[in-house]
């Protein structure tokens, strides 16, 4: 008998260095995009994936990339994507997206067992938040932009986590100015 390995969950936080997921008149990316982050984002969004996210990204993200003509406007909306949300209502706009209402931590548990596509979750902080504390994320990755918010700051991403041990999977420097760090999030064997 084959035993079906469970779907991966991966989680990708854009982060200011203490800390902040966005800050007050903030660009996109900080102000720091340049040709690694582009190659980056285009590369990882080429790869099979099931998108899962919160209202709040769901609403930001189609808002441009529903009806964007760009490369990476197209190819995120082909991907299969699910939103969290008790407050948004079916049909949503965004081709290829559908609403899971029911407890998260239910609804993952059960993306994961079922065959397809890796689950990656772009942004989405509470979502991210509700996964680590059910332990349910297996790769957490971050690219920590050069700039420190302070009282700028909003969305702070790890306030009211709880205790977590990751594991250094790959570290790199992008646009000689960017620090991706990735780790397991789960015990590997």
């Amino acid at each position: 008998m084959r035993i079906q390995a469970m779907r991966e969950l991966t989680a990708d936080l854009f982060i200011s260095l203490d800390g902040f997921a966005s800050g007050v008149d903030q660009p996109a990316y900080f102000g720091y995009h340049g040709p690694d982050l582009a190659d980056w984002v285009r590369r990882h969004l080429a790869e099979p994936q099931v998108i899962l996210m919160g209202r709040a990204t769901y609403e930001a993200l189609a808002a441009f990339s529903a009806t964007g003509t760009d490369d990476v406007s197209r190819r995120m909306t082909q991907l299969d994507k699910v939103v969290f949300s008790s407050t948004l209502e079916e049909p949503l706009a965004w081709d290829n997206t559908r609403l899971a209402k029911g407890a998260i931590g239910d609804e993952i548990a059960a993306l994961k067992r079922q065959p397809g596509d890796p689950l990656r979750s772009i942004g989405s902080i509470r979502l991210v938040k509700s996964l680590v504390q059910l332990r349910l994320l297996d790769r957490l990755r971050l690219m920590i932009f050069p700039l420190i918010l302070g009282e700028g700051g909003r969305e702070p991403i790890f306030s009211g986590y709880p205790q977590v041990g990751l594991e250094l999977v790959e570290s790199k420097v992008l646009d000689s100015r960017l620090l991706l760090l990735e780790y397991w999030a789960t015990p590997q064997k």
